[in-house]
């Protein structure tokens, strides 16, 4: 062996941003590789979003809006950033 044993396999994910946050992001649409068994909260931490969560920033895996952070995360999930909506 090559000394793979016991390694993680990685997995894709394809995130979204939207309104004002992918500005601050810079784009719209990242694909991003991940340690497989990867969880939503790993996600949220690479892209430094705890702070914009704790002030309402939705997030959905797949369409399903979710309220566990520690959801893993699949290999080609799409992950949707949603900021709230704000309007007057």
């Amino acid at each position: 062996m090559d000394g793979q044993a016991g390694k993680s396999s990685a997995i894709r994910v394809k995130t979204l941003f939207f309104g004002p946050l992918a500005e601050l992001i810079g784009s719209r649409e990242i694909d991003v590789s991940l340690i497989e068994g990867a969880s939503l909260q790993d996600l949220i931490e690479r892209f430094e979003l705890s702070e914009m969560i704790s002030s309402g920033l939705r997030v959905a895996i797949d369409g399903e809006i979710q309220d566990s952070k520690g959801a893993t995360l699949h290999d080609s999930a799409e992950i949707a950033f949603l900021p709230p909506v704000s309007g007057g």
